[in-house]
């Protein structure tokens, strides 16, 4: 595995020191344990900050980070995320909280970190670190009324147009190398894989990268942009009142550099014919905004593919934490292991049919 690729989960290299600060060194040598992260901690922190609690704490949903609402004296509910020790160096969750904070500006429905009295929207207390957020309500997307997928669309497009307008010199990309490659040696460099399996196993992720590949070739070159980089279904909420009704994006954490097709692809799902008319739909929206390279059909199967690997690494990564056995008991079971042979090869099979058109 190469000693500057992060992939979600990631430990940092014992010599990683490119755009290291000193307090980056000093985590890693010394880094926090989230058992320690009791309420106790996370309502200190928060008055530390200047935020006076009234007592409520309620965990949300995320084994990556740790998430609360907190109930507020006086004040609405505020989210609170305590980012995993050596995950992102700081630079790079500021990157991301900037480029939350340009979607804002533009006036697109995101939630960007709340700015402390110095500006600074990455806080730490006793050695975690953390950022505050307003409370985003809404409830699923109903993907079967007319419009819903054209809306989004139209606000992924707009994402895309800010994205675009600049780079992250922090963040990594989404491509072979760090989603497919790194994910697959990780996998066999730390033994997940039962014995009985492991060849079969090897040569079919092996093929199934060369197809990714062979579809990036076919993609030609394409432009990599800040994207959200985890849009799935999950982190989009929709209102149907206030400033910004419709649609509202959730959780940039996972943001890197890749294509766009990245953010379209984890929107479709059901046969080709639902997929195909999903597609057009989005891009009915998404084209008023921003332009869609249709080279990039080529990357939907290879980007799930490379999806595939990259999810199997994170829980390895993570499962030495106890909160990752307790909601994945499924994981590293020789049946787990065995469906993903069968998935891959399914996914071997997608990539040599022609892509998707608009």
């Amino acid at each position: 595995m190469s000693s500057n690729i992060l992939i979600p989960g990631d430990h940092l290299p014992e010599n990683y020191t490119e755009n290291q600060s000193e307090d980056d060194s000093d985590r890693q040598s010394n880094p926090v344990d989230f058992s320690n992260l009791s309420p106790d901690c996370v309502f200190d922190a928060m008055h530390a900050q200047g935020f006076h609690c009234d007592g409520r704490l309620l965990a949300l949903n995320s084994y990556e980070n740790r998430v609360y609402q907190l109930g507020m004296d006086d004040a609405s509910p505020l989210v609170v995320k305590f980012y995993r020790p050596l995950r992102w160096r700081d630079a790079q969750i500021k990157e991301e909280h900037q480029f939350v904070t340009q979607l804002e500006a533009a006036e697109i429905p995101v939630v960007p970190a709340l700015l402390d009295a110095n500006g600074n929207s990455l806080r730490e207390f006793s050695g975690f670190r953390f950022a505050v957020f307003a409370r985003q309500g809404g409830r699923a997307p109903e993907l079967d009324r007319a419009g819903t997928l054209e809306w989004i669309g139209r606000f992924l497009g707009r994402i895309h147009a800010v994205g675009a307008r600049d780079s992250y010199q922090h963040r990594p990309k989404i491509n072979q190398q760090t989603y497919g490659d790194a994910s697959l040696e990780y996998l066999l460099q730390h033994d997940f894989i039962p014995s009985d399996i492991l060849n079969a196993y090897e040569a079919t992720a092996r093929m199934m990268l060369a197809a990714v590949s062979n579809a990036y070739q076919q993609a030609g070159e394409v432009q990599n942009l800040r994207l959200h980089g985890d849009c799935h279904m999950g982190n989009v909420l929709w209102t149907e009142a206030g400033a910004h009704p419709g649609p509202h994006f959730v959780d940039f954490d996972d943001s890197r550099m890749g294509p766009a097709m990245q953010d379209l692809w984890m929107l479709l799902s059901g046969s080709r014919q639902e997929m195909q008319e999903q597609l057009c739909d989005i891009l009915m929206g998404y084209e008023d905004f921003y332009s869609f390279n249709t080279a990039e059909l080529h990357l939907i199967e290879a980007l799930r593919s490379l999806r595939l690997l990259h999810y199997s690494a994170w829980l390895a990564q993570r499962w030495s934490d106890p909160a990752f056995k307790q909601a994945f008991p499924w994981f590293n079971t020789q049946r787990y292991w065995q469906d993903r042979i069968l998935e891959m090869r399914e996914q071997i099979a997608l990539m040599d049919e022609a892509p998707l058109r608009v």
